[in-house]
């Protein structure tokens, strides 16, 4: 009993002990709760498929063993008595362990949130991906500036003179990185003006591909043949962009020819062959088809059609089929195709001797 009443650093042992045992008992309260409600939650989630709960699972388990510690042994700490600079210590690591726990857990929720999010508008708007990703960049720099600022602030830093010598040094880093933030602020135009989305076809002097990400300093395009490119921010908006996921109805014009000695009412027939073949197929709309002009070994007709939709493949198929009609009822009326033949006239005469 006396030993238990032995004073140690103005504690007796006794206190100690219940110091100890009530850090410890916070410590297998707060774990065994969060376990429990992050083994609930994920059950909950495989039956609703909340993004709320999703993201509050991934909140919980971002929570820190380090965090839970310091917690518990500042309750701990409470039946002791301490020196007031020792106490302020305590409360110091306690408020700084916090912030930075809550920073986590906004980092995280945000980013959980934006993946869910990102999921959802993947078929409805390729575009808010894009957007996302810089959101996403924005926002965890700015949790982590306001953090590291609280921090400070909290160990007695003067942070309205830090801000002001930052702005200073700001100022300095944006010159040394001039090219760099060019490419941040054209990620940012390409964000706001969406001159394209991911998925969409381009064209970009003789390059073309496929747009697969956009970052804060480059986009990168898939080519047809295979191999990625990779494009500065500010060098693309710089450039002249033929779009073609923007392309609602492609124009399709082709031409023609047969041969001079088709006769004419088979000729007058051929522009209500070739309309016939074309509104025969879906998501197709008919402009024209005319006898355009006498080519130099070909009667020319020239035809204008839509195709509805941008897919290259849907239209090729059309055209394939529209030119398999053609042929088959070219050739069941008998009219020839023509091809580049030269006709040579001889004209002889007779020399009386």
């Amino acid at each position: 009993m006396d030993i238990l009443l032995t004073n140690i650093a103005n504690n007796t042992l006794q206190t100690w002990l219940l110091s100890l045992a009530i850090a410890i008992s916070i410590a297998l309260v707060i774990s065994m709760a969060r376990f429990i409600a992050v083994k609930q939650l994920k059950r909950l989630t495989t039956q609703f498929a909340s993004p709320y709960l999703i993201t509050l699972v991934a909140v919980l388990k971002r929570t820190r063993w380090l965090f839970i510690l310091i917690l518990s042994l500042f309750f701990g700490a409470l039946v002791l008595t301490l020196p007031a600079n020792v106490r302020s210590i305590i409360n110091s690591v306690l408020i700084v362990v916090l912030i930075i726990q809550a920073g986590l857990w906004v980092s995280v929720a945000l980013r959980v949130s934006i993946e869910e999010y990102r999921r959802e508008q993947l078929t409805k708007d390729p575009a808010s991906i894009t957007t996302l990703n810089v959101i996403n960049f924005i926002g965890k720099i700015v949790i982590w500036t306001i953090v590291f600022l609280l921090i400070l602030d909290n160990l007695g830093v003067n942070i309205t003179t830090l801000i002001a010598g930052l702005g200073v040094g700001g100022i300095a880093v944006a010159l040394a990185l001039q090219a760099v933030l060019s490419d941040l602020f054209a990620s940012l135009s390409i964000v706001l003006d969406k001159p394209f989305v991911v998925g969409d076809f381009l064209i970009i002097g003789d390059l073309l591909g496929s747009v697969e990400y956009v970052g804060l300093k480059t986009t990168r395009l898939r080519s047809l043949s295979g191999e990625q490119l990779v494009f500065a921010n500010a060098d693309l908006l710089n450039s002249r962009i033929r779009n073609f996921g923007r392309m609602y109805e492609r124009r399709v014009a082709f031409n023609i020819g047969v041969t001079y000695q088709t006769p004419r009412d088979k000729l007058i027939k051929i522009p209500l062959i070739i309309r016939n073949a074309i509104e025969q197929q879906e998501d197709t709309r008919f402009d024209r088809s005319h006898f355009k002009e006498y080519g130099d070994f070909s009667l020319v007709y020239e035809t204008v059609y839509y195709v509805k939709g941008s897919d290259y493949n849907k239209y090729m198929d059309i055209q394939q089929i529209i030119n398999l009609y053609i042929h088959e009822h070219f050739e069941n009326e008998g009219i020839e195709f023509a091809y580049p033949t030269q006709t040579l006239f001889l004209q002889s005469s007779n020399i009386n001797a």
